[in-house]
């Protein structure tokens, strides 16, 4: 498809107004399918324009946040944005910027923030991940309000209700939170951010295919929760954003609305699900497990471009289980904490452990869960197999994107890489192929192909 094809494809599969179906979720109004009826959601506002320049204080205005103002971001953003919306919104009241330097998402950043938001009524985050993590978490801890304008699309959590936050022990989890009242996105500052911040939004997009089979794997086997409705509301805007993948690294304003809608409605989804389960599974813990344990030997990469990479590692796997006519038969869990604490220190490890127990398998769980399989192993492969995007296309769509697509690409030691792929499944207790490539004995041969 040449460029102008894929704007004509955009323009006319969502129409003129950019957030378009956002819109009608936001108010209300979208009927769920799903549930039969139209589910209210915690948000008040989502705009997203070429400019927003000069718009700043009546978006913010009608949140009602209050009358004085934190505006929140690290220098980059603050260069990028952050000063001109703190500039802006100086004529609803006080204005104070609070520009952080090189932050983490952790609680030691999360309760400093929040003595220094403390003298102002407005929470007003200007940035992606961290910063918006930061502010999302700060605020829900304080009972207060507060709303996101984004400086990248690099991330699927602008709107969602959870934060990714690094405990006192080092853990990296997903803590309850609130979702920002509103989001704004000027189009041309998210167009003008540094390519790599792209890609690693498309990364967090591309996971979808590989998480609705480890989570539709999951509840067939296991009977977790599953819903539908987070993949109703993003098919037709993923179809449209994978087919103008090529267009992002340059910047182009509609394909960076497209991959800002795929962001948005799987942030939205949370809304429906209470979990972020539908685009987080088995690729999203090896990237948390990267980000917990790489310690020096972390690259600096982002959690999308990691996400990216593991997404095609976990296609990988699936297509290797599902390829087979037998079923992988598990064997019950073997649990070894003397290696999880070399590994991971003894702390952070008993509690993977605690998590790690909930899904293990015992003899009579395994007896179990093996005889189900062999019965649905036909229907069930065709169900999985009918959510995939074959590894090889992702690939291709994660380099038209600009994404890294291997460990060594990532900058990442191949070794540490292939001990994420062994152990991610270890962290949390979201049950993956990884667990069952784990429990069947085809791990670690598996692990050591990938680069």
């Amino acid at each position: 498809m040449t460029s102008s094809d894929v704007k004509f494809y955009k323009k006319h599969a969502f129409g003129t107004n950019r957030t378009e179906l956002i819109d009608q979720i936001v108010s209300g109004e979208w009927y769920n399918p799903e549930l039969k009826k139209t589910v209210e959601v915690d948000y008040d506002s989502i705009v997203f324009e070429e400019s927003l320049d000069g718009g700043e204080a009546d978006l913010v205005a009608s949140l009602n946040l209050g009358s004085t103002f934190c505006v929140v971001a690290d220098r980059a953003t603050h260069d990028a944005l952050g000063s001109r919306v703190a500039g802006n919104l100086s004529a609803l009241g006080g204005v104070n910027a609070i520009v952080l330097e090189n932050p983490h998402a952790d609680m030691k950043a999360v309760d400093d923030l929040r003595v220094r938001m403390k003298p102002y009524e407005g929470v007003v985050a200007v940035g992606s991940g961290t910063i918006n993590d930061l502010c999302k978490y700060a605020a829900y801890l304080d009972g207060r309000d507060y709303c996101v304008f984004g400086t990248a699309a690099s991330m699927n959590g602008y709107t969602s209700s959870t934060a990714s936050i690094n405990l006192d022990s080092g853990l990296k989890v997903s803590l309850p939170a609130k979702a920002p009242r509103g989001f704004f996105v000027d189009l041309k500052v998210s167009a003008d951010a540094p390519a790599n911040l792209t890609a690693a939004g498309f990364g967090d997009c591309l996971a979808r295919s590989v998480a609705q089979i480890d989570w539709w794997m999951s509840h067939r086997m296991l009977g977790t929760t599953y819903m539908t409705s987070p993949y109703l509301i993003q098919m037709k805007d993923e179809a449209i954003l994978n087919d103008c993948a090529g267009l992002l690294p340059g910047g182009d304003i509609d394909a960076i609305t497209s991959l800002y809608r795929v962001l948005t409605l799987c942030g939205l989804g949370i809304a429906f699900t209470g979990m972020s389960n539908h685009g987080s599974m088995g690729e999203h813990q090896i990237s948390h497990y990267i980000d917990c344990f790489a310690r020096e030997r972390h690259p600096g990469t982002l959690h999308g471009q990691q996400v990216g990479v593991a997404a095609l590692t976990m296609a990988r796997l699936q297509q290797r289980i599902l390829s087979s006519d037998t079923p992988p038969y598990v064997s019950p869990t073997i649990t070894d904490i003397d290696d999880m604490s070399r590994r991971m220190g003894s702390a952070i490890a008993r509690e993977c452990l605690s998590e790690w127990k909930k899904k293990a398998f015992t003899g009579e769980s395994a007896n179990i869960f093996n005889a189900r399989l062999d019965r649905i192993w036909p229907e069930l492969r065709t169900e999985l197999s009918a959510l995939a995007i074959p590894a090889e296309k992702m690939k291709s769509l994660l380099n038209d994107a600009g994404g890294p697509q291997t460990a060594g690409n990532l900058g990442l030691p191949v070794d540490f890489y292939r001990e994420a792929v062994c152990h991610n499944h270890e962290i949390r207790n979201r049950f993956s192929f990884v667990d069952i490539a784990a429990d069947s004995g085809q791990l670690y041969a598996f692990a050591q192909g990938e680069t």
